[in-house]
């Protein structure tokens, strides 16, 4: 037993109970950040004569603004008794460039971030207990949260179903045969849930539909495939599978499909092998078009289709056109997994399954709130800047930021805990109850699901939960089972660069080219 508690002791030793949320938010500050800027797209006005230019980020200590307009040093303890935002301010390089003309950058301020609480930019960060007593703090205080107009709020881990991986669902009873496959795909915030279903239908119908962003209903599979660049039907019917079974079902699939593509059997009389698969490409792409840009001219509704196609499409596999084909394989391979589980000859995933879930901790959670703040930024930038050249002013850089946008936009949603993409809740008034209530809430673990429905299976305790959440700790009533808390010693990984192993892979000879 003794040595039990000496392994505890030397975890506790080298990790704080609200590590996750402080190694999170450092993370955000010293990196994310910056890529989020690094990969917005350049502010570009007057049709391209004037671009913004942007460099590195700068964040200050934190800081009050006195009602005199000069800024003293601010401690959380300060804060909280002047009901004041703890928060430092955000510089970053930028520069107005006019047409070939390159100025120099200028540090200017674009806005404030609130601070965690014991974080690196805090200044409480690496005091001794000592030193904490005398900042007007108690020394056994985790840190952790936030501090805005006075109010302590910490912002709760989020529970999801594990992003970019194919989840496999079965619909249905063993007569009415339907399952499906969906894929929630993230690529720099945009999420895009793609949903492939398989259902047998009462007449003559498809069998195999697909629905993604943009586009209204649900399409064909095939037709999308081909769209892709697998024109032919033995392109199709060999990238999905081997099996013969499988291979029959696609046949019937395009046989019913086809007469959706309106083929001109005359027109493709006499076409090489390349202008006959070309020739079916755009037919399928005419078929998106149509229902994504109907009324409009033919070559916008192909531009407009090929355009959805490589944003909204796969995006976490990339949204440059060289990538279709890539997401043709993929879809395939999605399809013959969906047909085996229909087939029975695969297990169905379990959502409740930790394998297929993923927590978003605080980091995660800022980073989204700082994407959307800084969008808003840069489009009032390209307003105020319009508006000068429309009264005929020199446009100035330092004079087109107004800085309480990002400042607000990021303030006001950790004061509600109303979040980017409609959910409520995200940061929630700390529990000061008691020293055990606020680590309990530090530590919590929020699920999406409604709570007005059973959900009866996301409620129980699931063997895979099993050393990472807590099987005792959740609320009586309709949070039951939705509300969770780690485990005392669980300890979140954090998520690595799948280029960065790819290549690693690639290095060590595993994938062959």
């Amino acid at each position: 037993m003794k040595n039990t508690w000496g392994l505890v002791d030397a975890f506790f030793d080298k990790y704080n109970l609200v590590d996750h949320h402080i190694k999170s938010y450092n993370d955000f500050v010293n990196n994310r950040i910056q890529n989020i800027i690094d990969i917005t797209e350049p502010i570009s006005i007057e049709q391209g004569e004037y671009t913004i230019r942007t460099g590195k980020l700068k964040l200050e200590p934190p800081v009050a603004k006195e009602a005199d307009g000069s800024k003293t040093s601010i401690y959380p303890s300060e804060a909280r008794l002047r009901s004041l935002t703890y928060s430092a301010k955000l510089s970053l390089e930028m520069a107005l460039d006019r047409k070939e003309e390159e100025n120099p950058l200028k540090l200017i301020d674009i806005g404030e971030l609130p601070i965690m609480v014991k974080s690196d930019a805090c200044h409480l960060n690496g005091l001794t207990d000592e030193e904490l007593v005398v900042k007007g703090e108690d020394p056994q205080d985790a840190g952790g949260y936030f501090i805005v107009n006075g109010s302590e709020r910490a912002v709760v881990t989020m529970e999801e179903i594990a992003p970019n991986k194919v989840i496999l669902e079965r619909l249905g009873d063993t007569i009415d045969r339907r399952a499906k496959a969906i894929v929630t795909s993230i690529k720099s915030g945009f999420r895009a849930r793609i949903t492939l279903e398989y259902r047998k239908p009462r007449k003559s119908g498809v069998f195999l539909r697909i629905s993604f962003p943009y586009v209204p209903g649900e399409i064909p599979l095939v037709v999308l495939l081909r769209a892709l660049g697998l024109s032919t039907d033995e392109d199709i019917i060999t990238a999905i599978s081997d099996d013969f079974n499988y291979q029959m079902v696609i046949a019937d699939d395009m046989q019913v499909s086809e007469p959706a593509l309106k083929l001109d059997s005359k027109e493709m009389e006499g076409l090489s092998k390349e202008e006959r698969n070309e020739y079916l490409r755009i037919a399928a792409i005419k078929y998106i078009g149509n229902r994504v840009a109907k009324g409009m001219t033919e070559e916008y509704r192909i531009k407009r289709a090929e355009d959805i196609i490589d944003r909204y499409l796969l995006p976490h596999m990339g949204i440059e056109s060289e990538k279709r084909r890539n997401k043709a394989i993929y879809l395939a391979e999605m399809t013959e997994m969906l047909l085996q589980v229909i087939n029975e000859e695969r297990e169905p995933h379990d959502k409740d399954h930790y394998t297929n879930k993923r927590l978003r901790v605080s980091g995660d959670l800022m980073e989204d709130l700082f994407r959307v703040a800084f969008t808003n930024l840069t489009r009032d930038m390209s307003y105020q800047l319009e508006r000068s050249i429309s009264r005929g002013k020199e446009p100035l850089i330092n004079q087109a930021v107004r800085s309480d946008v990002l400042t607000e936009n990021i303030k006001h949603a950790i004061a509600t805990g109303n979040w980017v993409g409609g959910r409520a809740g995200v940061s929630q008034l700390l529990d000061r109850t008691s020293y055990m209530g606020t680590l309990s809430h530090l530590r919590r673990v929020v699920s999406p699901l409604s709570r007005s429905q059973p959900h009866f299976e996301a409620r129980d305790l699931h063997p895979t939960q099993f050393g990472k959440i807590c099987p005792n700790e959740t609320p009586e009533g309709p949070n039951c089972g939705l509300v969770k808390n780690l485990a005392l010693m669980c300890k979140i990984s954090e998520g690595s660069d799948s280029e960065e192993i790819e290549s690693v892979i690639r290095e060590m000879g595993i994938i062959n080219e």
